[in-house]
């Protein structure tokens, strides 16, 4: 039984209208997302999460961009992962091709402040990738610094947050502008039993900055930023959820 976040996912997902209102959640950002966009996942029946170097060889097929990313995060790809997105969807921004990828929260305890984890069993290939992730987002940080150099991404805090940033800031590098959104669904009261839900926009936004102010500065969200002239957002918005989670008697 799906609950939380991922319920509410799939439930959007798989609602007829789910692109157009992800458009219109976007705005004044000038997004258009087609009616006959990929995205993932697709609701209940094709719940798969997307990860950028299987999702994105379906939008542009010939890109190179897609090995690179992944020669980029990860040295030994065998059994390794790069992060899965809740929701990814093709788009254009400003005329060009891009990509729409969602992270989304129902309670507060789903906005983590852990960094990456690595075993102390770990095989040598993990410790390598770990190594390897760190640099990257290393790479990110000191590239979003020169935006607002209070940028704090980390692969040993607030891992996911940072990891979002760091894809967000090569996509682009890659030549492919990317709205980065953090979604919080709200009065999920079936959730209350896991953590506090979200009660509304405002609740959800005061929750969001609380939780991302010492990695992400405020002034880096709601605003058109160039990576070598290829635009990309940090956008924060909020929509209720259509069914409440079960709750766990």
């Amino acid at each position: 039984m799906e609950r939380g976040s991922r319920k509410h996912v799939l439930d959007w997902t798989g609602h007829v209208d789910f692109l157009a209102e992800l458009e219109s959640l976007l705005s004044p950002i000038p997004v258009t997302i087609p009616p006959d966009a990929a995205f993932m996942p697709r609701g209940y029946a094709e719940p798969e999460e997307a990860r950028l170097e299987r999702f994105g060889p379906q939008l542009w097929p010939d890109s190179p961009a897609w090995g690179l990313l992944q020669d980029w995060w990860l040295i030994h790809h065998r059994g390794a992962n790069t992060p899965n997105w809740d929701i990814a969807t093709s788009c254009e921004i400003e005329g060009t091709p891009g990509l729409v990828l969602v992270e989304a929260k129902a309670n507060r305890p789903e906005l983590g402040l852990a960094g990456k984890r690595i075993a102390d069993n770990a095989s040598g290939n993990s410790v390598a990738n770990h190594e390897r992730i760190g640099a990257a987002i290393d790479e990110a940080r000191a590239a979003w610094q020169r935006i607002d150099p209070a940028v704090a991404i980390s692969r040993d805090t607030h891992y996911q947050l940072s990891n979002r940033l760091a894809f967000t800031w090569k996509l682009a590098m890659l030549g492919i502008p990317v709205v980065l959104v953090y979604l919080g669904f709200t009065r999920d009261e079936g959730i209350r039993d896991a953590g506090e839900p979200f009660t509304d926009d405002a609740d959800w936004r005061e929750a969001f900055s609380e939780y991302a102010t010492d990695v992400v500065p405020v002034g880096l969200l709601e605003r058109r930023i160039e990576f070598d002239t290829v635009p990309v957002w940090v956008a924060v918005r909020a929509r209720e959820v259509i069914e409440c989670s079960r709750p766990v008697s």
